[in-house]
């Protein structure tokens, strides 16, 4: 019998929030941009596994081989306030299996956004203590199938996020860490009846919900950030993948990873910025033991000159 694993939706969600820092940066990170300042650019991920997690077990299947993913963003934040930015991010994915006749899957995945609000910043000791709620939602744009895993591009479910975040700084070296509930709606699938631990007589799966934990830390300047990381994924609910059968959306998928970022602002203007990093699956439960690699390219619009010029010449836009 033929037996497979699903992409994890901790990597699905690391490809969507990629932990792009300073001017480019995400929902999870403790960095705001400015009033009036649109930060936009591509992003490119990749995505690769071979080994995977059955419940507990480690395996690989041949029938699969490497099965990879890559992903290309377009990723922007609009800065309200230097307290109150908005976020947005839109991917396009494609998925293959190096080896087995599964074919892979591409299309346009899901729209993330996301409010992140900072009401505290204060000094605290020797260095900055700082306090962020961030609220997010996430929509598929397309008729994608979900039930092909693990070559899906997503699950198709919409979700709703709240965060909380703290970050710490003394000087250039800097501690943030942040807890993450996220409810996802029940998805419905091209079949009348499946099984999970139970017979079902319906087409409606019942996805649960899941956590997530992030730890980063490092050194952040105006010119040059470099973190390592440290995210852990717990789906709340859910059942194991059962022996040689094949995934389920809505399966159990845990997942730590570790691993790297880097920013570095090219222009003295501190417009253009370059971001890469990357990370590893070090432990799961029904995931892929998958590594991910990310490079981006991002620009700041400053809206706040024309805002000046419109006022100066007494008319506005």
């Amino acid at each position: 019998m033929k037996y497979f694993l699903s992409i994890p939706l901790i990597t699905v969600f690391l490809i969507i929030t990629s932990p792009l820092i300073s001017h480019a940066q995400t929902d999870m990170d403790a960095i705001m941009m400015e009033k009036k300042q649109f930060c936009v650019g591509p992003m490119y991920s990749y995505n690769s596994w071979k080994n995977y997690w059955e419940g507990s077990l480690k395996r690989e299947n041949l029938n699969l081989g490497t099965v990879s993913s890559q992903t290309f963003s377009l990723m922007g934040a609009y800065g309200v306030s230097g307290k109150l930015n908005l976020l947005f991010n839109v991917p396009y994915i494609t998925t293959k299996a190096s080896a087995g006749t599964l074919h892979g899957m591409k299309g346009i995945q899901d729209l993330s956004l996301y409010i992140k609000w900072m009401p505290v910043e204060k000094q605290w000791g020797p260095g900055t203590f700082s306090l962020y709620a961030i609220g997010g939602v996430s929509v598929p744009l397309t008729n994608y199938v979900a039930d092909f895993l693990p070559l899906a591009i997503g699950l198709h479910s919409k979700t709703a996020s709240a965060r909380l975040m703290l970050d710490y700084q003394v000087g250039k070296i800097f501690v943030t860490g942040s807890a993450t509930f996220v409810a996802r709606e029940n998805i419905t699938i091209d079949r009348t009846s499946y099984y999970t631990e139970q017979i079902h007589l319906t087409n409606e799966v019942s996805m649960p919900d899941a956590s997530n934990f992030n730890f980063r830390a490092g050194y952040r300047s105006s010119k040059l950030i470099a973190e390592a990381v440290l995210n852990k994924w717990t789906t709340l609910g859910g059942f194991d993948i059962s022996r040689n059968n094949m995934p389920f959306p809505s399966n159990k998928m845990n997942a730590t990873t570790i691993g790297a970022n880097f920013k570095y602002v090219v222009t003295p203007n501190h417009k253009l910025s370059l971001v890469g990093g990357g990370n590893t699956t070090v432990a799961g439960r029904n995931v892929g033991q998958a590594t991910n690699f990310y490079g981006s390219i991002f620009y700041i619009l400053d809206f706040t000159h024309k805002t000046k010029k419109a006022d100066q010449s007494g008319k506005t836009n």
